[in-house]
């Protein structure tokens, strides 16, 4: 697993000219490469490079980095070398589906076990809740077994493994000879070792090992990297036997070190580049995350498309809403699905003004008369055509387009990055091609404008996305009628709690966190109280990964639409969060209600967007596109009621009632698509910008809420939070995993 922080644009153009220009140094040698047919001494034979096919250029960086090294004979490595193409995790999605020697599936203690986290406190239902590989980590995993099976079937002794992303240090061939010779002298012959690590990262507290020799140690476990290893041939039958991998493959491989001779060089000497960005998808974070091992804030969006606009045609029910999702996976600020445009982007994209709102249209009813105007301004631009000709042909669209830089989709290229990013020149994401139900042409309406609540919201500062517009003067987003949409007649749930008892059945108490927060929820700090309704409590508690406790409460089912209240009276301690909200991971989504202690007359509303069908790793934005919005009263003074009702087309917030904000889709974000859950928390956040100073004198300190109503559709239980299904009584448990709750009493939560 690589977390190694990237370069930024200037530093990794500069370690690509440092790699360049080490070609011009005397080359090294390393004498342990030798003849396969040499019958005096036994050494490494051929070196199989794991390569994509769509990334020709990282294989001609290997090979020239293998040109810098020489072996017995005086020849280049580069000689040596065999490309091993790499299963592609976006081309080969059936192949990555089947079972026969990857389980897909492991758990955070199979993770902690390689490197374990001192601080961190997860609980048996973190530790074993089951955690899916990402399709990635399935394709290197796949391509490094198939590596394994070309030695275990070779004549070569010993092969070195490389991955294409890899640089060698200038004491390479000094290093390996040494360790090489200190392992004939041990074992009296050839080396006898299963697989040697060349290139390795330690975890965070040292690898437990056993040194060998000067040069060579014996790692209990504890090693990261698999991008350049020495595998015998014996070692390679061995990790056959020992399948399936369950798990990322340089985690598995850990916890095999006790069945097999692993040995390492006393240091790394093949490491990985800086200047390329890994393609790699770790499904672990979000686990890491939750138990407070990594506070890094989610990253933004970073690839921007360079060839637009870019205009989609089609007829209906051929794929064009999952076209224009994909656009948006690419980076594309996609305008799609109507029977018009405003006429804000309609008149500067047909006169060819600048400052659009977008850069792609896929599936806009007014365009498709306008597409001769449209090539006029725009040669450069990049059509698309969804489905049948036929049709295209009796609209004369296909005549229009003639001459035009034209990707025509039908059938299996229809559903494929393949095609797409080729004609746009894009690399593809790591998700799977997205599968949306065709939305067909909305009818275009101007969006609703409450000029009141406009005036009075103030706009903050946003993440910098394809999916968040900068403010423009005139712009107020894209009002539709929304159409009863296919896939939408999921049963509708409807419920007022009371929170007199909390059923478990239906209220998850979190024991988790996040990079923000500088505490950790505990269901000790969610608490019953004497006059109804809960005490979600912040207390200073040291519990090793965080310095404070902090409380939240998680709806089990997930919901597509509709209204969400909550009756709270909010904490006013600097520093604390109070959160009412909407939210989903993969890709990450999601629709908020937040009072910042250090000002509870004001309310933050605020929505976070990726693009993608469910299971799609956009998790990117830390900031999202927030509003402030002033309140009349300061809400830490009594009990008010806050709503969030989510549209289609349109969120709305509500306080005590009154309508206080909306937005419409693209105003600044599209409306979320996805099922979320519902939250409710207070948390020390680690922003003062966001909250404030944290004002420790003033803990503990508690938000109060007291009622909780739903009426939305019910799109079914999350995964990940199955399981200790109960009602949770005043005095007692009557079935299920969560502690009992007694009412709060002078802020101390009694435990069972």
């Amino acid at each position: 697993m690589n977390l190694s922080n990237r370069l930024r644009a200037a530093s990794r153009f500069l370690h690509f000219l440092w790699l360049r220009c080490r070609v011009h140094l005397p080359r090294q040698r390393c004498l342990k490469f030798v003849r396969p047919s040499d019958p005096i001494q036994t050494g490494i034979g051929p070196i199989f490079v794991i390569n994509l096919d769509r990334q020709p250029g990282r294989w001609t960086d290997v090979l020239r980095e293998l040109a810098c090294i020489v072996d017995a004979d005086d020849k280049p490595l580069s000689a040596r070398a065999i490309r091993f193409p790499a299963c592609d995790a976006q081309t080969e999605t059936q192949q990555l589906l089947e079972r026969d020697s990857i389980e897909l599936y492991y758990t955070l203690g199979d993770q902690l076990f390689v490197e374990p986290q001192p601080h961190a406190l997860p609980d048996a239902f973190d530790l074993e809740r089951p955690i899916k590989m990402s399709s990635a980590e399935v394709a290197v995993a796949r391509s490094h077994v198939g590596v394994w099976k070309a030695i275990a079937q070779s004549t070569a002794a010993y092969a070195l493994v490389l991955e294409d992303d890899v640089w060698f240090e200038r004491g390479f061939g000094r290093t390996v000879d040494r360790a090489w010779d200190e392992m004939e002298e041990a074992d009296q012959s050839s080396p006898a070792f299963d697989m040697l690590y060349l290139s390795y990262k330690e975890v965070r507290h040292g690898a437990p090992k056993e040194w060998l020799s000067k040069n060579v140690f014996r790692p209990e476990r504890g090693l990261w990297f698999l991008s350049g290893y020495v595998l015998s041939k014996r070692g390679a039958q061995a990790l056959l036997k020992l399948l399936p991998c369950r798990g990322p493959v340089d985690l598995w491989i850990n916890h095999k070190f006790g069945e097999m001779d692993v040995r390492a060089l006393g240091r790394s000497v093949i490491n990985q580049r800086l200047d390329i960005s890994s393609t790699n998808s770790y499904s672990i974070l979000p686990a890491l995350n939750r138990i407070g091992v990594l506070n890094c804030d989610a990253a933004l969006f970073q690839q921007r498309p360079t060839h637009s606009p870019v205009f989609a045609f089609g007829s209906s029910g051929v794929g064009l809403s999952a076209l224009a999702m994909a656009l948006s996976m690419l980076g594309y600020r996609c305008c799609s699905d109507l029977d018009r445009i405003p006429e804000y982007e309609f008149e500067r994209l047909i006169t060819g003004r600048a400052h659009r709102i977008f850069d792609a249209y896929v599936n806009i009813g007014s365009l498709k008369p306008h597409v001769g105007a449209l090539r006029l301004h725009y040669p450069r631009a990049k059509y698309i055509v969804v489905g049948d000709t036929t049709d295209c042909n009796n609209d004369g669209l296909l005549n229009a387009l003639a001459e035009a830089d034209v990707l025509r989709l039908n059938g299996k290229n229809a559903h494929s990055w393949v095609a797409l990013c080729e004609h746009l020149r894009l690399p593809p994401p790591v998700a799977q091609y997205p599968t949306v139900v065709d939305l067909g042409q909305r009818i275009y309406r101007p969006p609703v404008a409450d000029m009141l609540a406009s005036y009075a919201a103030k706009h903050l500062k946003h993440d910098r996305s394809p999916w968040v517009v900068e403010p423009h003067v005139g712009w107020t987003g894209i009002g539709t009628t929304e159409p009863e949409r296919p896939g939408l007649s999921a049963s509708r749930t409807t419920f007022e709690d009371d929170l007199a008892d909390v059923q478990s059945q239906r209220w998850l108490l979190r024991n988790d966190t996040f990079a923000g927060n500088l505490g950790l929820f505990r269901p000790g700090n969610v608490t019953l109280r004497q006059d109804g309704g809960l005490s979600l409590a912040v207390s200073r508690e040291l519990n090793g990964v965080r310095d404070f406790s902090a409380a939240a409460i998680s709806s089990r089912m997930c919901f597509l639409y509709g209204r969400f209240e909550v009756t709270l009276q909010a904490t006013n301690v600097s520093g604390l969060v109070t959160g009412l909200f909407l939210h989903r991971d993969s890709p990450r989504q999601e629709i908020d209600i937040e009072i910042t202690g250090n000002c509870p007359t004001r309310l933050l509303v605020n929505v976070f967007y990726n693009p993608g069908a469910d299971g799609a790793k956009f998790d990117y934005g830390y900031r999202g596109a927030p509003t402030a919005i002033p309140l009349a009263f300061d809400a830490s003074k009594a009990f008010h009621r806050f709503a969030i009702e989510w549209d289609p087309g349109e969120i709305r917030w509500f306080v005590d009632g009154g309508l206080v904000y909306r937005r419409a889709e693209w105003n600044p974000t599209p409306i979320p698509h996805l099922p979320m859950t519902l939250h409710v928390n207070t948390w020390p956040s680690r922003s003062r910008e966001l909250a404030g100073r944290l004002a420790l004198r003033a803990l503990p300190a508690s938000t109060m809420v007291r009622y909780i109503a739903v009426d939305a559709l019910d799109a079914g239980p999350k995964a990940d939070l199955l399981g200790g299904l109960g009602v949770i009584k005043r005095d007692r448990i009557v079935k299920g995993m969560q502690p009992c709750l007694h009412p709060a009493s002078s802020g101390i939560t009694r435990r069972l």
